[in-house]
């Protein structure tokens, strides 16, 4: 049966906002209405982000909740702090897809340690592919008016260490993370040491010694799926690439744990999963091959010399790590297919 959902999304000027629209243009069951923005309110959205031709004359407004008013669905595709204030003024039966991180939290202290707005509560998560000890993370968003889109780094590395914690053969309270993400990450306003001469050529850590604010949401997810507190060290780099994260997760083994067993758990956790991609034996993932894609690519091996499982993952933080998600939380709050209007395939080369 065929539906038209109006949209809205506040914040299109931004990268998050910018592959929202992208992906709502291929959408058979939208209808794109408001598009907004703040400093960039006024302009149309082809002068920001010329590759959305067909709404390239598109004026953005004001971000406001006149604005947003009347709409099925609004996505939030705004900075940290800002979501919280407009989403408690639009009404209940609005499906509202918060793409930033005012409600992903369900610990008050892990909000107020790492940031510094008032604590808003939590949304249903929306990870459904995420392995849990208990229940299933879809149930929570079938039907859902409010949910909260995962962070991009917390998405590729929960989805590959889960299946290990939820089958009792890693260690919850030794857990490793490398993780490099492209430029788009860090948002589209200007910082001098996103520079094309500052970046080029060049690796760099930051949030180093955990202190990147997606620690606490790493480790609420992987001990939801542990079904016991995990521990996490977090650190991430910035890579000299415009898109991607690149994410090296390591935990120790349980006694008795084996790869055959581990490398089971992960095929029976992600069979029926055609957004988790498990790689073939041998093929390691690459940012490349999920370019634009709605996927994660994810090997798993064990170093035996060190009773470690290595969990590689690749995502396109746009797409699956940010934007690509809220589309597949769209779709389960409103009873769609779940991948309506979503590509699991990349651009390549």
């Amino acid at each position: 049966m065929h539906m038209s959902v109006r949209v809205a999304v506040a914040g299109a000027s931004g990268y998050a906002g910018g592959e929202l629209v992208r992906l709502l243009l291929a959408h058979p069951e939208v209808e794109i209405g408001a598009l907004t923005a703040s400093s960039n309110a006024g302009q149309t959205l082809g002068s920001i982000h010329p590759h959305l031709t067909p709404l390239r004359d598109r004026l953005l407004e004001d971000t406001t909740a006149e604005v947003l008013a009347g709409h099925d669905v609004v996505f939030l595709a705004l900075p940290h702090g800002h979501s919280a204030a407009l989403a408690a003024q639009l009404p209940d039966e609005v499906v509202v897809v918060d793409c930033g991180a005012d409600f992903r939290l369900e610990n008050e202290g892990d909000w107020t340690t790492f940031y510094d707005t008032p604590y808003a509560g939590s949304w249903p998560y929306g990870l459904p592919e995420l392995p849990l000890a208990e229940g299933n993370q879809r149930d929570l968003l079938t039907g859902a008016k409010r949910i909260a889109v995962p962070g991009c780094y917390p998405t590729g590395i929960s989805l590959a260490l889960a299946p290990g914690l939820r089958a009792g053969l890693l260690d919850p309270a030794d857990i490793v993370i490398i993780a490099a993400s492209g430029t788009s990450g860090a948002g589209k306003s200007r910082k001098p040491h996103l520079l094309g001469s500052e970046v080029m050529g060049a690796m760099s850590p930051y949030g180093v010694g955990g202190r990147h604010r997606h620690t606490p949401e790493i480790e609420q997810n992987l001990s939801r799926a542990a079904g016991a507190p995990a521990s996490v060290s977090f650190t991430p780099t910035l890579a000299p690439m415009a898109r991607g994260i690149l994410a090296t997760s390591t935990a120790r083994l349980t006694a008795g744990a084996s790869a055959g067993q581990l490398r089971e758990a992960y095929a029976a956790a992600y069979e029926r999963e055609p957004c988790v991609v498990l790689l073939q034996d041998g093929v390691w993932p690459r940012t490349s091959d999920v370019l634009g894609a709605n996927t994660v690519h994810l090997q798993v091996t064990v170093d035996p010399r060190q009773g470690r499982l290595i969990a590689v993952s690749a995502i396109d933080n746009l797409t699956k790590g940010t934007a690509g998600a809220a589309v597949q939380c769209l779709n389960l709050a409103l009873g769609l297919p779940e991948l309506t209007g979503l590509s699991l395939v990349g651009v390549a080369p």
